[in-house]
């Protein structure tokens, strides 16, 4: 049902927080994306539930987004509902026997920073993802040689398309593989999860971990422009970035989307750049690396909505 419709059918029975017509750029680290046809922040999880069977009953699709780290949005924007889970913060952390649970939207540099002063060890390689825990589960994230995968004991997930409760899945029920897991695939949608991290450690030598991190990634990264974090996996034993760079592809660009000169395996939006931009710059990549090595780069950027086939 088109958005001026179903404002007029349900006159002031929207459900509380929902916006029409609300642009995605300023929900995506990239800066881009088109408008969301329905939008809400929810502040529980109830209301995530309850904002997903009601776009159900309306015949409406849903998305859900965490903190758009990880997203290439189209700039025709989203059908249906989207959900913004970035207001889901919060976590609760035994520091006896390192369980840790944080809702989907809390982000992992922040777990990653609370796990450090409570001396619990296993997600220093988590301070620089700039991601929500709902998103590091999903994606299986990883860096610095650590994943999701191997701290995660369980998640707390919702079928939007049923009427049953919420139900956990264990760790080893996900499917993990690099960047990958079964909810890439299923609809269901992530409400908090659990970690089993090291405990006992000496608080300032796993914030000293965790500072050393983050203190590599912001020196080899462009943290100061709008990206997505690195757009391609590394075709193992290769590394994306190494590939791409041999080529003198940094600071390659299409329209207002660049090649990162700091880190090959990143698109930066220089300022004026739209997601049609980084689609061609991602496709243009690929096709220079694939003749040059015979290497099909896959991206790790998740892209929502409808692209046209690049030229």
């Amino acid at each position: 049902m088109e958005t001026a419709a179903l404002h007029a059918e349900l006159g002031a029975g929207l459900p509380p927080g929902l916006r029409a017509a609300v642009s995605l750029a300023d929900f995506t680290t990239w800066k881009v994306g088109g408008a969301a046809q329905w939008f809400c922040e929810p502040e529980g999880n109830d209301q995530v539930i309850g904002l997903a069977r009601w776009a159900r009953h309306q015949g409406l699709s849903l998305q859900v987004i965490g903190a758009g780290s990880n997203l290439l949005i189209s700039d025709q924007g989203l059908a249906g509902l989207t959900l913004c889970q970035r207001r889901l913060q919060g976590s609760q952390l035994d520091g006896a026997t390192g369980l840790i649970e944080a809702q989907a939207g809390e982000p992992i540099p922040t777990l990653a920073r609370r796990a450090a002063r409570a001396g619990l060890g296993g997600l220093e390689w988590a301070v620089g993802i700039p991601g929500t825990v709902g998103g590091a589960v999903v994606m299986n994230a990883g860096a610095q040689g650590g994943c999701t995968s191997e701290w995660l004991e369980d998640v707390t997930v919702f079928d939007p398309n049923g009427d049953g409760e919420p139900f956990v899945l264990a760790s080893r029920d996900l499917a993990f593989a690099y960047r990958h897991s079964r909810l890439q695939q299923e609809p269901l949608v992530v409400l908090s999860a659990r970690f089993r991290l090291r405990a006992g450690l000496d608080p300032a030598a796993v914030g000293q971990r965790t500072s050393a991190n983050l203190r590599s990634r912001t020196s080899s990264q462009p943290y100061q422009q709008p990206s997505c974090g690195s757009v391609f996996r590394n075709p193992e034993p290769h590394k994306a970035g190494q590939l791409i760079e041999a080529l003198g592809l940094k600071g390659l660009s299409v329209g207002g989307a660049a090649v990162s000169t700091l880190h090959a395996n990143f698109i930066v939006n220089t300022g004026a750049a739209r997601a049609s931009d980084m689609n061609q710059l991602i496709a243009l990549v690929q096709e220079r690396v694939r003749q040059a090595h015979a290497i099909e780069l896959h991206p790790e950027v998740q892209r929502l909505g409808r692209f046209a086939e690049p030229a």
